[in-house]
């Protein structure tokens, strides 16, 4: 039986399908996403949903859904599943559905009376299409199939509307046509494998609802242009599939694409494959560069996210070329940042004060999963560069003082990663010595003066570990206080009290200014205070403007953001450093907390992990449906416990 799979009883059920979505991504920025019933329930599902540089950075939907209608004895049976007005459904397809279940690829079963029809798609690797391909599998006599296709071209933070600007002008091309309703927008070819009749009707489909968007409180309705529709006879030695592209089929067999494209899937069998297959979709090619995006389906290539992200998504699945390819684009914008140059590549927020620290971060999990040498030869100028530009203080909002801690403003301007911000000012407000500012300055000293002086570079090494010596003290005297946890920041009279997980840092790196029962004091108030079977709260319950619900129109979920939601990625850092504290019998720990994850793999966005949870039971899955940081650090923490294990 499918790891991902799901019977009749749930299918037929709105209230279980509709919340269950499904992401395939071609790992060049386009995607398909929707719910497992094909009833779409944000303005960013769509079959096809593409980049287009020439107009702008979002992406764009081209061709929102295809609904099919079995055909036979005149008798006509619609599949599709919209959602109008009053909590209406039409046409209702999803009660003809068998099964639903996604190892490789996302495959329905319908059954219409002696008719079995299985629907499986698929979005070829590294180019702007979407297959759908169609199977008889049981027919006691002649089946027609009928495809009409929803258009929308439209940006995804917009909505279309009926309106008299949109071309209906078409273009028959081989088994099938091309389209495009607005200038600037590439056309859209649809395409079958098999000969076929297209029917120009032309018309607007009215008050279609996203009930995600209302819920998020947001408009949510728009109108759907359908030009027509094709009809093609079915039979069972001859699949038919679908393409929607921006490119004609030309001579390719798009029965065999399918084929190929679906081999070269991992199968979703079990928790960590899940993530694996996760983790592939947020690499993105584009322009000969390579990026990783933080979650879809609405974010970009961010800065620490992306260094957060790198060792898990990639070195923990021993896919080691595809990080050096990525830090290879890294390494071109963190230059271009250093020597105060234009940057045209996409990554954004690269001067944010932690970012250039997390890269080092990212390069010595590499020198502990590959090599220290490579490490050293691929990224040793690098390293030596970032902490150059940072001692001599060069970066315009990190300034090291005569302690040797790091100083950031953030009063006005979010600089961390709890960056939620209302009216254009952050919701929280941290500023001064931010204390994982601070542990990561001071592992960053160590690892690099470590790495360096190894090769002969004694004397910058000595410098970074004289700052060092001084950060370190002082970290403790700023930041430990006499219950036993760490500051939030400092600055100046200014003391957060605050219980946030942010401490957690200064346990988990490999260099600590803490000594191991320091450590544990910070990680027994996490585990008390922030823990929670969907990662670590932003915020105690116990400490003041705790906010764990991530409900309401967007300024509501704002002011929840960072007070007291659970993030995953966060847990990654925990248990490594409760396995530092604990060693071996940690792992049974570890291995529990791991568990908790495995139920998101059938819920939210089937095989991978939401940005973020409620703080408070039942825990509900929130935000983007598949985060990067998440994915990335569930396998980060596997990798390490396998290490334990064989040790």
């Amino acid at each position: 039986m499918s790891y991902l799979r799901f019977d009749k009883t749930l299918m037929t059920n709105l209230e279980e399908s509709l919340p269950r979505e499904i992401l395939r991504t071609n790992r060049s920025g386009a995607y398909h996403c929707s719910t497992i019933v094909d009833c779409n329930t944000r303005k960013y599902h769509g079959l096809l949903v593409i980049p287009i540089p020439e107009l702008d950075d979002d992406n764009h939907v081209l061709l929102s859904s295809l609904d099919e209608t079995v055909i036979q004895h005149g008798a006509e049976f619609n599949l599709g599943l919209h959602k109008y007005h009053g909590d209406n459904f039409s046409p209702r397809g999803h009660k003809y559905i068998r099964e639903f279940e996604c190892e490789k690829v996302p495959t329905t079963v319908y059954r219409v009376g002696g008719v079995v029809l299985k629907k499986e798609k698929v979005f070829v690797h590294h180019e702007n299409r979407i297959l759908i391909r169609y199977t008889l599998v049981e027919a006691h006599s002649k089946t027609i199939l009928r495809f009409r296709p929803y258009l929308a071209f439209r940006s995804v933070r917009q909505y279309t509307h009926e309106n008299t600007q949109a071309s209906r002008h078409y273009d028959e091309v081989k088994n099938g046509i091309k389209t495009c309703m607005y200038p600037g927008y590439p056309e859209l070819y649809m395409q079958l494998n098999k000969e076929n009749e297209f029917h120009f009707q032309p018309d607007w489909y009215r008050g279609i609802e996203y009930p995600k968007e209302q819920e998020r409180g947001y408009d949510f309705n728009e109108d759907l242009y359908v030009p027509g529709y094709f009809e093609v006879e079915i039979t069972k030695d001859q699949p038919i599939v679908f393409s929607g592209s921006v490119s004609d089929i030309g001579d390719i067999d798009l029965n065999n694409l399918f084929t190929e494209e679906m081999e070269r899937r991992i199968p979703r069998n079990n928790f960590k494959n899940c993530l694996i297959n996760a983790a592939h979709q947020f690499l993105n090619k584009q322009g000969g560069e390579s990026y990783v995006l933080a979650g879809y389906p609405w974010f970009k290539c961010r800065a620490r996210d992306m260094f957060i992200s790198l060792p898990g998504l990639m070195l923990a699945i021993n896919e080691v070329e595809k990080f050096e390819i990525v830090m290879n684009t890294a390494m071109k914008a963190i230059y271009a940042f250093i020597k105060g140059e234009e940057c045209d590549l996409k990554i954004t927020e690269i001067e944010h004060p932690d970012v250039l620290l997390w890269c080092v971060w990212t390069i010595q999990q590499y020198a502990k999963m590959v090599s220290r040498e490579q490490a050293r030869a691929k990224y040793g100028v690098l390293l030596k560069d970032i902490m150059t530009f940072l001692v001599e203080g060069k970066h315009p909002n990190m300034q090291i003082h005569d302690n040797g801690l790091i100083y950031s403003a953030g009063k006005d301007k979010a600089v961390s990663w709890m960056n939620a911000t209302v009216n254009g000012r952050p919701v929280t407000p941290r500023s001064g010595y931010l204390v994982e500012f601070n542990a990561l300055w001071y592992n960053a000293l160590m690892f690099v003066s470590e790495l360096l002086g190894e090769a002969g570079d004694e004397e910058f090494a000595r410098r970074l570990v004289q700052i060092a010596e001084k950060t370190g003290q002082s970290f403790k005297d700023t930041f430990l206080n006499e219950y036993g946890y760490l500051l939030d920041y400092v600055d100046g009279d200014m003391m957060d009290w605050s219980v946030r997980p942010n401490m957690i840092f200064a346990a988990a790196f490999d260099y600590s200014p803490l000594d191991a029962k320091q450590k544990k004091g910070v990680i027994d108030i996490v585990t008390k205070e922030l823990l929670t079977p969907k990662g670590i709260r932003s915020l105690s319950p116990k400490s003041g403007g705790y906010n764990p619900n991530y409900v309401g129109p967007q300024i509501q979920r704002d002011y929840a953001y960072h007070q007291g939601t659970a993030w995953p990625w966060l847990e990654g850092f925990y248990l490594e450093a409760y396995m530092r504290i604990y060693k071996r019998s940690a792992i049974s720990f570890a291995r529990r907390q791991l568990i908790s994850y495995e139920d998101q793999m059938s819920c939210h966005c089937l095989g991978s992990i939401p940005e973020l949870f409620d703080g408070n039971p039942p825990f509900q899955g929130r935000g983007a449906v598949s985060f990067a940081m998440n994915v990335a650090e569930l396998l980060r923490t596997l990798n390490l416990l396998d290490k334990y294990d064989n040790q």
